[in-house]
């Protein structure tokens, strides 16, 4: 009996403006089994996502970054213009205020560990759209 073909890989945008923290992020989520596009502020954030979001299926953001948008508004316009990206947001200074988070976004603080970002990420994907190391 044959295996069905591996479906894609799905993929993750990861935004900071911090390359160090990128760079951690990205393996962690690398490590979980998504392939990868990074961003260094908002603004970048938002061309990568207009022009890729049929196949992103997370972005996690830091909040505050250089450009016209921080985290949250990243969160926000993505959260209103393509609902099917999950969305994690992490600070080490900033928490959210009432009205910073899209309805199911998740915050993460600053420093996080690996086992931090897959449960949050576990939590808030479908089943179908979890890279493989992710699902139970």
């Amino acid at each position: 009996m044959s295996q069905p073909p591996a479906s894609p890989k799905p993929y993750a945008l990861v935004v900071d403006d911090d390359g160090m923290i990128r760079m951690d992020a990205l393996d962690i989520l690398e490590e979980a089994g998504f392939r990868t596009f990074e961003a260094s502020d908002g603004d970048a954030a938002m061309v990568i996502l207009a022009e890729h979001h049929a196949s992103i299926v997370l972005l996690f953001t830091d909040v505050q970054m250089p450009g016209s948008r921080n985290g949250f508004a990243v969160a926000r316009e993505t959260a209103r213009r393509w609902p099917h990206i999950a969305i994690v947001v992490a600070s080490g200074q900033v928490h959210p205020g009432p009205d910073d988070m899209p309805t199911g976004a998740r915050f993460i603080g600053k420093p996080f560990t690996a086992g931090m970002v897959h449960d949050h990420v576990k939590e808030i994907l479908p089943d179908g759209q979890k890279p493989e190391p992710l699902r139970d």
